[in-house]
């Protein structure tokens, strides 16, 4: 991705979603031709020339100063997640920057997750693929070892499988998230030739994911709720933390849990004794059969 041209859209896109109200300017529309600010407008508000804000907007110029990046960030009234990501964009672009190396997940965080049973807990690495994910996760979710490597991918998944749609009752509030995400990463790694070929994918094959990736929206993950209809065992309401893993700030472990005594807590529970019982009926009918396919940080390459 061009990160001249990616500042530019961002800008412009800012700059649509500002009325003049919002700016503090007077609120009339005579004589306005395109929606929100007019680049004079922002120029004035920022303390810049039109003609360096033009260039700003054109991909003519594309290292503006903190203090420039920070008066925009005010005007458009971004919050610490879009500040950050307009650095990403205005930083000078990398020459000769060498693939990102190969991500795996530690075989001590292999075992850590394995070892919870009662929580949904995966890995996800850039682009949102996924690293590694516990057998209560994939029960919930997807078996992302049954995927080929190059399609374990949650952003993927979220648009591609209609199963995805059905199991979130909230699903444009958690594609739209995910798009966001995706958007975060792309600012800071936007010559990752994986990343390109993802989006273009999704851009072609899910008009959803191209209006949302359009709209240049970013979305941090911290922690959060997700709401779920599971064919199984019925609906499911998760609370889940996001954590970056020390040694790999890409790699984000997602921790998922239910209210206690609630009907979710319930129902997760008997998710997990179902996968339990299927587990043990797979195993005992299987006992000759070549060994399981391996969990997907063992097999995927998503550098």
């Amino acid at each position: 991705m061009r990160r001249r041209t990616e500042l530019g859209d961002f800008l412009r896109k800012c700059r649509a979603d500002l009325s003049p109200a919002d700016a503090g300017l007077p609120d009339s529309q005579s004589g306005r031709r395109v929606r929100g600010l007019r680049r004079e407008e922002v120029a004035a508000l920022v303390g810049v020339s039109v003609d360096y804000y033009t260039r700003l907007e054109q991909g003519r110029h594309s290292s503006p100063s903190e203090a420039v990046l920070d008066a925009l960030a005010r005007v458009y009234r971004l919050d610490a997640v879009g500040r950050a990501h307009l650095a990403d964009l205005a930083r000078p672009a990398r020459r000769g920057t060498a693939p990102p190396p190969t991500q795996r997940v530690r075989p001590a965080m292999q075992q850590l997750i394995a070892s919870m049973t009662d929580q949904p807990a995966l890995v996800l690495g850039r682009r949102t693929d996924v690293l590694a994910s516990n057998t209560l996760a994939r029960a919930l979710l997807t078996d992302w070892t049954q995927l080929p490597p190059r399609h374990r991918n949650y952003t993927r998944w979220i648009f591609l499988d209609p199963a995805a749609r059905d199991a979130f009752l909230d699903w444009s509030t958690v594609a739209a998230e995910v798009v966001g995400t995706l958007r975060l990463y792309a600012g800071r790694n936007p010559d990752d030739v994986r990343l390109n070929e993802l989006v273009g994918e999704l851009t072609i094959k899910s008009a959803h994911f191209r209006r949302w990736w359009n709209g240049h929206q970013v979305h941090e993950r911290t922690y959060g709720v997700k709401r779920m209809m599971h064919p199984a065992v019925g609906p499911i309401t998760l609370r889940f933390e996001a954590l970056s893993l020390p040694g790999d700030p890409e790699q984000t472990l997602f921790l998922y849990h239910t209210d206690p005594g609630s009907p979710s807590h319930d129902n997760l529970r008997l998710l997990g004794l179902l996968t339990a019982q299927q587990g043990t009926a797979t195993t005992t009918a299987a006992v000759s059969d070549p060994p399981p396919v391996p969990d997907a940080s063992q097999t995927i390459d998503p550098s």
